[in-house]
């Protein structure tokens, strides 16, 4: 059931357009200072995990492994989905509560 609520708060969270997918949007808003959490996908290519993984680290930005990349697609409601940034701390942080209570 968890699992479920923190896909759901994702999806409203993209729809309130607090959500940004792709690799080199997500690695904008981190540069910017405006990504809150990342989430990565599991199944991501080493490249993009190194590369997502170093940036997050290097302007202190958490990061959240989820399942897979369909599972992080159908949560925003698009195809699949390699990794995505919540640009709002409230979202960012209830999705962080809800992933670590998984």
């Amino acid at each position: 059931m968890t699992n479920n609520n923190w896909m759901s708060l994702l999806g409203l969270a993209n729809r309130a357009r607090k959500v940004v997918s792709g690799e080199e949007q997500v690695i904008q808003e981190i540069r910017r200072g405006k990504a809150k959490l990342v989430l990565l996908s599991r199944d991501a290519s080493d490249n993009t995990t190194k590369k997502v993984m170093d940036k997050s680290h290097h302007y202190k930005v958490p990061v959240r492994l989820v399942e897979s990349r369909d599972v992080l697609g159908h949560s925003i409601g698009k195809p699949s989905r390699v990794v995505v940034c919540i640009t709002d701390g409230g979202f960012a942080s209830s999705v962080m509560r809800l992933l670590e209570e998984i």
